[in-house]
């Protein structure tokens, strides 16, 4: 149904503005037309399936905290992404930012500062620390890295743990968000 319309509407434009709707809105409009779905898998996130460049995406904090939850996994198989962290955290950590690190030669994680702090650490424990804004700023540039490179996005279900999301709300933002091929790992 979603295709149809997206059809439609672009059947009833100028070639020009559909040349620009695809071209600015390429993403989206695929999302769309395909009607892409995220795929769960049982395994690791940090030996992310299938061929070609995968990024490996997480969610991070703003206030330096290296050591709960994914981030272990990761450190205990490549030390580069906290290394990456710890050297912005010094230059200061801002939501919504993204940072890369290469571990391999067709794997990059991606530090998703998307974390408000700590669950710990919270003065209204009503409010938990994932930042949904943040989190889509955050998505929006991985989209593009993963665009620019030909490249899947691998990730466990960032923001749902030790951050405190909504499963049901990151899992929208990552549908509006991404237009590649995404994995979420459900580790066994």
């Amino acid at each position: 149904m979603k295709m149809l319309v997206v059809m439609q509407v672009l059947t009833m434009l100028p070639k020009d503005k559909i040349e620009f709707v695809m071209r600015e809105n390429y993403g989206r409009v695929m999302n769309l037309i395909s009607n892409k779905m995220i795929k769960y898998v049982k395994g690791d996130a940090t030996s992310p399936q299938g061929d070609g460049k995968k990024v490996i995406a997480h969610i991070c904090n703003d206030i330096g905290g290296w050591g709960a939850g994914f981030v272990l996994a990761l450190s205990k198989k490549w030390m580069h992404p906290e290394n990456v962290y710890r050297a912005n955290y010094k230059l200061g950590l801002v939501l919504g930012d993204i940072q890369i690190a290469t571990v391999e030669h067709d794997i990059v994680v991606i530090n998703m500062i998307a974390q408000s702090g700590t669950i710990s650490r919270l003065k209204d424990k009503n409010l938990p620390p994932i930042r949904y804004e943040a989190l889509e700023r955050c998505l929006e540039k991985v989209n593009q890295y993963c665009v620019d490179h030909n490249a899947t996005l691998h990730a466990p279900r960032f923001g749902a743990g030790l951050a405190g999301g909504d499963w049901n709300k990151i899992e929208e933002i990552i549908k509006s968000t991404m237009s590649v091929p995404v994995t979420i790992y459900d580790f066994n």
